[in-house]
C-alpha cells in the first residue's frame, strides 16, 4: 500500500482526545480507518437518496403498470 503524508488542521481539543485514547504510533492507522468509515457511510447515504428519489420520480408510472397488470395479476384468485 502506498502512503501518502498529509497536513490537516483540526481543532485542539480533538486532537487531545486522540492523544488521550490513540496510541502515539497508532494515529495514522486509527484517522485513516475513521476517514475510510465516515465516506462509507456518505456514500450510502448518498446511494439511498439517490434509490428514493428515483422511485419517488418513478412512483406514478409504475402505478399505471401496476393498474394495467392488476386483472391478470388478480385472475383466478378466490374472491
Amino acid at each position: 500500500m502506498v502512503m501518502s503524508k498529509v497536513n490537516f488542521t483540526i481543532p485542539a481539543e480533538t486532537v487531545a482526545l486522540l492523544n488521550e485514547r490513540i496510541a502515539h504510533r497508532k494515529r495514522s492507522a486509527f484517522v485513516a480507518a475513521a476517514i475510510r468509515e465516515r465516506l462509507q457511510l456518505m456514500a450510502e447515504d448518498n446511494l439511498s437518496r439517490e434509490l428514493k428519489e428515483g422511485y419517488l420520480a418513478r412512483r406514478e408510472e409504475d402505478a399505471e403498470i401496476n393498474a394495467e397488470w392488476e386483472v391478470a395479476t388478480l385472475e383466478n384468485w378466490p374472491d
